[in-house]
């Protein structure tokens, strides 16, 4: 079996070639499964049930939940989450929308903090952003769980704020559950906003991957397929973002 190391050195190419790197299902769990145990996987995906509203965006409408947790990774000892619960904090400057307040969402549920599956994903962003960023000694990592809901009166919105950045180094978005949903296609711009790439996360572990500070992104609304039943796109995004 190839070691981490070397089955990560795809996606950290096409990192460094292009901004960004569609990293399919069977390659992003191949990743996992070398990292860890995706043992608790299931009862991972079922932690997205108990997401509370965003209370921050109720005013453009009732359709994202979301938790938030954050860890902190040294170059070479272990990750471990925060200490205390902390906010989510973007500039206008990333965030023309909701930019310059202090966000205080849900934490994210201490089985899923400690679970492993989320381990084994954090245990892989240290290792193909650390192999971009050797020289950095310390990274501050937020996680956010995110439902997405889509009705036929209200579409959802993954990226309320429009194509941005998100004022890190780098980013991961796992796609965990996609039901009864059209379209939701990201789209990679570069810093003139011409186009660079697109796809749709439509399978679980399906992933992107992105150097925030070369690259936008954005995903377009969700649509249920069918109106008369449930439809979302759960994503776990994983930000990193290097410590002075």
């Amino acid at each position: 079996m190839p070691s981490v190391d070397s089955t990560i050195a795809t996606p950290a190419t096409e990192l460094v070639r292009n901004g960004f790197a569609f990293v399919p299902a069977a390659r992003m769990r191949a990743l996992l499964e070398q990292a860890g145990s995706l043992a608790d996987w299931q009862a991972f995906a079922a932690s997205w049930n108990d997401l509370p509203w965003d209370e921050y965006l109720a005013q453009y409408g009732r359709y994202r939940r979301r938790r938030h947790a954050v860890f902190y990774a040294s170059r070479d000892g272990g990750i471990e989450p925060s200490s205390r619960h902390e906010p989510h904090y973007q500039s206008h400057a990333y965030n023309s929308l909701q930019g310059g307040i202090e966000r205080w969402f849900k934490p994210i549920r201490v089985e899923s903090v400690s679970g492993e599956s989320l381990s084994c994903i954090l245990r892989v962003c240290r290792r193909l952003f650390g192999k971009l960023a050797p020289e950095v000694a310390r990274w501050r990592i937020e996680v956010h769980q995110f439902r997405i809901e889509a009705r036929a009166d209200l579409p959802g919105q993954p990226t309320p704020e429009g194509t941005h950045r998100d004022g890190v180094d780098y980013v991961l978005v796992l796609l965990v559950t996609r039901r009864n949903i059209a379209s939701g296609t990201t789209t990679i711009r570069a810093q003139d906003r011409h186009e660079l790439g697109s796809f749709t996360l439509t399978e679980p572990f399906d992933a992107a991957v992105v150097d925030d500070a070369r690259v936008f992104h954005g995903v377009t609304a969700v649509e249920p397929v069918d109106p008369a039943q449930p439809a979302c796109r759960d994503v776990l995004v994983v930000t990193f973002k290097r410590q002075q």
